[in-house]
């Protein structure tokens, strides 16, 4: 594709250079151009580390150097000749800082690893790792064809075995807990095999463990084994632990079930022995992981924005149901951290004795960093660190500014991640110049790697449409856990309708499957997506966005709704119908007839959308502020309250409106007003065959507090507690 220098360097504001060899007869410039000090960007990423050895042998290289993909991306294609904007958008994209350090978690591995598995099978695997790694076994029997792989006679690793096998932690800082059920203690027995040999039943194979469902109680083994004393039936079952840093699972069933398992711990077939698919790197991962570690704490918190529980009730629950790492729970929280040292998110908060409340928190080892919680977080209450919004927002209106700038219409932002994703859009690179039959990455189409697909939401897909974006894709492959898919198209389903909802007709918002392995069938179909989503032409809004994206995910969201209302096509409708799942807008509906004006919802509310007034019985409701949490719905004791999705587009989704309001009931000796009329009245109702709330009782339930008191001491019928002798 032959590039154009003036078109770039007119849309980036500087005077560019075309090198077309500058990994080869043309490094000089490279060398020259590394020594001036400014930030050098190289536009090819096959070279990195010739270019970082480059680096390294010349003198006075002082300038920050950076890479960016043109040719898989763009210049590699059906399209290449109408892919100078997008091109220039990339090395605008390209020129921007890095992302802001964030805190790190630390990870501390001294190698000690567990290999869980047949005996056979996991001795020689410890055997590959056994000079790097300090290995124990635990034994679950041996392979079904035992004379395929017997275990060693010579006793090379520690071997532990029992029943109820259960793992929890993490790199580093594992915890396997079992029961020592086994009659035969590992630790006495000479593998001797004399046990093996006598048993009538087979009850005993060659990982010295004893199969009760076979064994009839014949005890030759016991007597057999009566010099070294290993076997004993009478001996109770012994709850024991261990710490591990490293986890090896070989067996049939995974001991950790979750589609992100936590780092340290890798699973295969040991069904399959050393055949098994992705041994040898394993093996490889783990000889390498020894030793300090760090990652970036990828997720930030604010406890005072969270919905998830008031009350001892609980609300939104998005953020754990939607994790595949198990790293976001809830929990009872009270002054200190929860069990396992972790902190609660909210910081360093002093609370008094009785204050427990159930609360989110992540754990920061666990996390992937996958970002799928600040998506579906109403609030914002999770946000995502590593990049932050607020980066990320950068780099769309850095990315489609150029683009336009350059002449680019309609340009398409493609979300993917930095493993897969990134593979499989450089493999549809690579497969279009060398098949006719493939387009390869549309001209329109502007591809940003994400650590993970599901870190960017609603908030930042409609600011993208806000930039100048016509359409926001995302491509997933087999990285994604399956509650991803449906979180990103319940939250694609919302953004869509609003769009709808405003008169920008077309589809704007796409998921798209990739290849989990990038073969020829797969890439056709992705080539084939691309090419039906390069040629849609959705309404868009007129001009661009100018707002900066904030961290505050509701900020951006209303900054964004503002900025397409104002930009409409037709005339806008008073609301917008949103579906059910996924909406973090929306009314309230309430049963007038129900509702007693208890205000329970409004200090259930996270989001003070319900407020009260303190001068008469209402209960009013600012739709904006109103995340849909359903704590109102969930407290409220009459079952009055029903959520209802929906955007509404006119000036009183600002301002608070009254849902309900009632006549005060005035005390009937001193007519001060101290409750509902309603409410009263329902008391009363449920009270009056009450035995205890008869005569003179049941009109104290008419007055206040204040007189009340004055008429049980002043009553000449009441008993007091002073006349009983």
């Amino acid at each position: 594709m032959p590039l154009q220098p003036q078109t770039l360097g007119a849309a980036l504001n500087e005077t560019l250079t075309l090198h077309s060899a500058l990994c080869r007869r043309e490094a000089g410039a490279f060398q020259k151009a590394i020594q001036s000090g400014d930030d050098v960007i190289v536009a090819c990423t096959q070279e990195k580390r010739l270019f970082a050895e480059v680096g390294r042998q010349t003198a006075g290289a002082s300038s920050v150097v950076k890479f960016v993909n043109i040719r898989e991306t763009g210049g590699w294609g059906r399209d290449a000749a109408r892919a100078m904007p997008k091109i220039a958008a990339l090395l605008a994209a390209a020129h921007l800082p890095d992302a802001e350090p964030v805190a790190t978690v630390t990870y501390k591995s001294a190698g000690r690893l567990l290999i869980v598995g047949a005996l056979d099978q996991a001795e020689q695997v410890a055997a590959l790792v056994a000079d790097t790694l300090d290995v124990t076994i635990f034994a679950r029997g041996v392979s079904p064809q035992p004379l395929a792989g017997l275990p060693g006679q010579e006793r090379k690793y520690p071997v532990i075995s029992g029943d109820k096998l259960t793992l929890s932690g993490w790199l580093g800082a594992f915890e396997a807990r079992w029961d020592k059920s086994n009659p035969i203690d590992l630790d006495l027995c000479t593998r001797c095999n004399a046990c093996v040999a006598v048993c009538p039943e087979g009850a005993i194979d060659l990982s010295y463990q004893i199969d009760s469902n076979k064994c009839t109680s014949h005890r030759d083994c016991v007597a057999v084994c009566k010099v070294a004393g290993a076997i004993d039936f009478g001996r109770e079952a012994q709850p024991l632990s261990e710490a591990f840093d490293l986890v090896l699972d070989l067996g049939e069933k995974p001991l950790v079930v979750l589609h992100a398992p936590p780092q340290g711990y890798f699973a295969l077939d040991g069904a399959q022995g050393l055949a098994s698919p992705g041994l040898l790197a394993t093996v490889v991962k783990l000889r390498d992981m020894v030793g300090e570690f760090e990652k970036p704490k990828f997720f930030a918190y604010k406890q005072t924005l969270c919905a998830h529980s008031r009350n001892e009730t609980i609300g939104c629950n998005a953020c754990v149901d939607i994790c595949s790492a198990g790293a976001v729970s809830s929990q009872i929280s009270a002054a200190g951290p929860p069990q396992g040292g972790v902190r609660p998110l909210g910081g360093q908060r002093s609370v008094g004795a009785a204050d427990f409340r159930q609360q989110i928190f992540v754990n920061p080892n666990l996390c992937i960093g996958c970002g799928a919680c600040t998506t579906v977080c109403p609030t914002g209450a999770l946000t995502y660190a590593y990049p932050r919004a607020s980066e990320q927002g950068v780099r769309l209106k850095t990315l489609l500014a150029t683009y336009a700038k350059a002449g680019g219409r309609q340009a398409v932002v493609l979300f993917h991640s930095q493993g897969s994703g990134q593979q499989a859009v450089e493999a549809l690179g690579r497969a279009a110049q060398l098949h006719k039959n493939l387009q390869g990455m549309p001209a329109n189409v502007i591809p940003q790697a994400l650590w993970h697909t599901a870190s960017v939401g609603l908030d930042l897909w409609l600011s993208a449409i806000a930039f100048g974006a016509s359409q926001v894709a995302v491509l997933v492959t087999d990285e994604e856990a399956p509650a991803y898919l449906a979180g990103l198209t319940e939250q694609m389903a919302v953004a869509q309708a609003v769009l709808h909802g405003m008169g920008y007709s077309g589809l704007h918002f796409h998921l798209l499957q990739g290849p989990g392995a990038p073969d020829a069938g797969a890439l056709a179909a992705l080539d084939a997506s691309l090419k039906k989503l390069a040629g849609h032409q959705p309404v868009v809004p007129a001009a661009a966005a100018r707002f900066a994206v904030a961290q505050e995910k509701r900020s951006t969201l209303d900054m964004a709704l503002d900025h397409l209302m104002t930009q409409a096509p037709t005339s806008l409708p008073e609301l917008i119908e949103l579906p059910a799942k996924g909406s973090p807008f929306g009314s309230l509906l309430v049963d007038k007839q129900a509702c007693t004006l208890c205000l329970s919802c409004v200090s259930a509310c996270p989001s003070s959308a319900l407020q009260d007034n303190p001068e008469r019985p209402q209960l009013k409701f600012i739709e904006k502020n109103c995340v849909q949490c359903g704590l109102c719905a969930t407290t409220c004791p009459e079952d009055a309250i029903t959520l209802q999705p929906r955007l509404l587009l006119t000036p009183q989704r600002k301002e608070a409106r009254v849902l309900n309001e009632s006549q005060p009931y005035q005390c009937i000796r001193c007519s001060k007003p101290f409750g509902t009329l309603k409410a009263i009245e329902s008391m009363l109702g449920k009270l009056a065959g009450h035995a205890m709330f008869q005569g003179a009782a049941a009109e104290r339930l008419k007055m206040c507090s204040d007189c009340r008191v004055i008429d049980i001491y002043s009553a000449d019928n009441e008993v007091k507690i002073t006349d009983i002798r």
